[in-house]
């Protein structure tokens, strides 16, 4: 995922780099950092023109690593409301696009989290809901967080908060 460049820690950091590599002329390799990092070409180019004192902030970083961790993993559903949430805490605070960025955080982590929970918080489902499914099982188990719960387990994941139970 982060193969030429590596796992960037933050907006800083990507700053930073971005910068090195315009001052050395390889503007290439800035525009391939930026790719590799989920910041729009737009930005790159705007940035290299001198129309953007800086090529990203914290929240266009996570938002990046965002996008670049769900090119590779293609959340459905439920994952995918996750993920959207996950974007809008970003776009709120700071401090949670700046932990989203954080190297070691991941959306697959997140998502693990969660699964987590949900295999040690399972609930047996009543036979007369498993007959009525349609469902032939002689035990049926869900433990899907409520949005409250996955809320907090988000947060404790990327903020490093501790584990909701």
């Amino acid at each position: 995922m982060f193969e030429k460049f590596g796992e960037l820690n933050s907006c800083q950091e990507m700053n930073e780099l971005a910068e090195n590599l315009f001052n050395e002329g390889d503007l290439e390799s800035l525009k391939a950092m930026a790719k590799e990092n989920g910041i729009p070409r737009e930005y790159a180019d705007l940035y290299i023109s001198g129309d953007i004192p800086a090529l990203c902030d914290a929240m266009t970083a996570a938002m990046g690593k965002l996008d670049v961790e769900c090119r590779e993993l293609k959340p459905k559903e439920i994952m995918e409301d996750w993920t959207e949430y996950i974007r809008g805490q970003c776009a709120e605070s700071d401090e949670m696009a700046q932990a989203v960025r954080r190297k070691g955080k991941s959306l697959k982590g997140c998502i693990a989290a969660l699964l987590s929970w949900s295999f040690k918080n399972q609930q047996i489902i009543e036979k007369d809901i498993v007959k009525a499914a349609g469902i032939s099982a002689g035990r049926v188990t869900l433990g899907i967080p409520g949005m409250g719960r996955a809320k907090r387990i988000i947060k404790d994941y990327y903020t490093g908060g501790g584990e909701s139970a």
